[in-house]
């Protein structure tokens, strides 16, 4: 739903290698084109190695529904490889909405795979249907603070809290910690004209540390604003 608040036509990637394995690795990268019907997206990515990889496709769509709401829906391709096994393919769809309580304060709420996309001729395998529901408060333009809460099927509750705050007027730093298996990140980003730049880093108290990396590119110059 937050594609429908997007003005220019913008690009992103992002990757990471998880607790530092490069068999772990992940990347991704998304395109969005506003247009006077909706914003449209496609995002694209790429998780692990040669032998064993997930990859996936999306194709989503937005727009804002008057003043106080903006909806989403995308639209999936997941695949997976295993070396020696062969692979497998499936479709499946999320959809988010954003509710503008008030000029500072947002809800949002996002269901991913609610019919349950299967894995194979037999269906032996599932993605997992996961829904979210969090709040967003903007306390300045120099603070915000967000808590969302996460429900995997088969998984437990996931409570995750982020707290950001701008430096300067293209420098901010954020922080944050989930509480599934307890864990925190913290990163920073600076932007310059139509270039942003994040790094992230977060730390799994078993698995150790995982860097990442954001660049994001606006096409048309806008008023500065990394304030998510």
């Amino acid at each position: 739903a937050s594609l429908s608040g997007l003005k220019n036509i913008s690009a992103g990637i992002y990757g990471e290698k998880r607790y530092m394995l490069n068999e772990l690795s992940f990347y991704t990268a998304a395109f969005s084109l506003p247009t006077r019907s909706g914003n449209f997206g496609l995002k694209g990515g790429y998780y692990g190695s040669a032998d064993y990889n997930e990859t996936n496709a999306g194709l989503a769509y937005a727009r804002k529904l008057g003043s106080k709401i903006d909806i989403g829906v995308q639209f999936n391709y997941y695949g997976i490889k295993v070396a020696g096994y062969g692979k497998a393919a499936t479709i499946n769809a999320e959809a988010g909405i954003i509710m503008h309580l008030t000029e500072r304060l947002n809800a949002g709420i996002h269901v991913f795979n609610p019919a349950g996309g299967k894995f194979g001729k037999n269906g032996d395998e599932k993605l997992p249907f996961v829904y979210t529901a969090g709040l967003g408060y903007e306390a300045s333009a120099q603070f915000f603070a967000s808590m969302e809460i996460e429900k995997e099927e088969d998984l437990p509750v996931n409570v995750k809290t982020v707290l950001q705050y701008r430096v300067l007027k293209q420098l901010f730093v954020r922080g944050g910690v989930s509480s599934a298996i307890p864990s925190f990140w913290m990163g920073c980003g600076f932007g310059f004209k139509s270039l942003r730049i994040d790094a992230t880093a977060s730390y799994h108290p078993q698995l150790g540390v995982t860097p990442g990396l954001l660049l994001i590119f606006n096409f048309s110059k806008q008023k500065d604003d990394t304030t998510e």
